[in-house]
C-alpha cells in the first residue's frame, strides 16, 4: 500500500509539474505558437514523459483551462452557500481576487482563448459556462426579488465582476508599472481587495452585513 501510495504521488506531482509549466507556455505563446517540447523544456521533463499524460497539446491545453476554470467554479461557491449578497458576492470578488493573485497565468491563458474566439474550447463554453452563469443569474434575480439589493441586470454584474478582478491576472504587467515596477505585496493586494468589493457592493445598495444600504 505505502508503495501503490507514492507512485500515486509521484505521479501527482509530475502532472503538476507539466501543467505549471503548461500553462506558463499557453500564456505566453498561445495556443498555435507552444509546443509539447517546449512544455518539456520548461517543465525540466523529457518529451516523452509530457506525452505520457497528455497525448496530444490539445488534451493539455483544455486540461490547462478546465483546471483554471475549476478553480473559478470553487470560488462561487460563496453563492451556493451565502446566507445573502454581501455574502455571496463579497465572498466571490475576494475569492476571484485571489485567485488573480496566485493564478495569473490561467487566467490569461483562458483571456487569451476567448479574444482568439475559443477556438479549442468553444463547446466548453456552450456547455459548462452557459450552465453556471445562468445558476448564478438565478440566485442573484433572487436577491433582487426579495429586496436584499438594488435592481440590476444579473449578468451584466457577473461580467463586471469578472472583468475587474481578472484585470489584476491578466494586465499584470501593466498593474505593476503602475506600481513602480514592483509586484503588488500583501498589503497591496488586501487593499485592492478591499476596495474592489466596497465599490461594488455600495453600488448594489447592501453593505457587509448584508443589509441595503440607504440610497
Amino acid at each position: 500500500m505505502p508503495t501503490r501510495n507514492g507512485s500515486k504521488n509521484k505521479r501527482l506531482e509530475k502532472e503538476k509539474q507539466i501543467l505549471l509549466a503548461a500553462e506558463k507556455v499557453f500564456a505566453e505563446a498561445g495556443f498555435g505558437g507552444a509546443t509539447m517540447q517546449l512544455i518539456a523544456d520548461v517543465s525540466g521533463l523529457p518529451k516523452a514523459n509530457i506525452h505520457y499524460y497528455f497525448s496530444t497539446k490539445e488534451d493539455l491545453y483544455r486540461r490547462v483551462v478546465s483546471n483554471i476554470f475549476d478553480i473559478w467554479l470553487q470560488a462561487a461557491e460563496s453563492f451556493d452557500e451565502s446566507s445573502g449578497p454581501a455574502e455571496g458576492i463579497g465572498g466571490y470578488i475576494d475569492a476571484k481576487m485571489e485567485i488573480s493573485r496566485r493564478h495569473p497565468m490561467g487566467s490569461k491563458v483562458w483571456a487569451s482563448e476567448v479574444m482568439h474566439g475559443a477556438p479549442v474550447i468553444q463547446d466548453y463554453l456552450e456547455d459548462v459556462l452557459v450552465s453556471w452563469t445562468e445558476g448564478r443569474i438565478d440566485v442573484i434575480q433572487r436577491w433582487i426579488d426579495d429586496g436584499l439589493m438594488e435592481p440590476t441586470n444579473p449578468r451584466h454584474l457577473l461580467y463586471m465582476i469578472w472583468s475587474v478582478t481578472q484585470h489584476y491576472a491578466d494586465f499584470q504587467h501593466q498593474i505593476e508599472t503602475l506600481n513602480g515596477g514592483q509586484p503588488l505585496d500583501d498589503a497591496d493586494w488586501q487593499d485592492a481587495k478591499s476596495n474592489v468589493r466596497a465599490i461594488i457592493l455600495r453600488g448594489l445598495g447592501i453593505d457587509d452585513t448584508g443589509n441595503e444600504t440607504d440610497a
